[in-house]
């Protein structure tokens, strides 16, 4: 079965974004400030092989349990799919379109949270340029400001096409 173009698009994205994670992580010092308090002070550490390869594992498998659990799912069976009239939109005629809607939308939001967390990654980094390493509060609070906008957008998105029906 052939991949479609959302799912090598995805997949291509997350070996960029991996890759970016895996290069610009050679920058952090061997001990990496890792947490941080409320007030941007690190507060916790770790190696930074440590960070690179739990960061990675956590870049890759959220996304892909959130791109691709959705729709294998939905596929196995529609008693695991919660959308509002759920027997008019798994009807025969209309199954195919809404398994392939439930997917691609799926991927997108793997894709926004992709982007987000190596955003925060990001910051991480710059932190780390800094004595004592110190996350920039405005940053990570902006940065989830607009991943929550992201977020009530794709909320909109699956609500507007599975709204009631006549």
């Amino acid at each position: 079965m052939k991949p479609s173009p959302g799912t090598l698009a995805f997949l291509v994205l997350q070996a960029v974004l991996t890759g970016f994670v895996w290069h610009s992580a050679q920058t952090l010092p061997p001990v990496v400030a890792s947490h941080f308090s409320a007030s941007g002070i690190a507060n916790g550490f770790m190696a930074r092989q440590a960070y690179v390869m739990g960061f990675s594992l956590l870049l890759i498998g959220i996304p892909l349990l959130i791109a691709f659990l959705p729709g294998s799912l939905a596929r196995r069976s529609g008693s695991h799919l919660n959308i509002p009239n759920r027997s008019y939109w798994l009807a025969p005629e209309r199954r195919d379109t809404t398994l392939s809607f439930i997917s691609n939308h799926g991927k997108w939001f793997a894709a926004v949270m992709s982007l987000f967390l190596c955003y925060v990654h990001w910051l991480v980094v710059q932190a780390n340029r800094l004595q004592p390493p110190t996350l920039s509060s405005a940053d990570i609070l902006g940065s989830l400001g607009i991943f929550l906008l992201a977020v009530v957008i794709w909320l909109a998105g699956l609500y507007l096409r599975f709204r009631k029906t006549s």
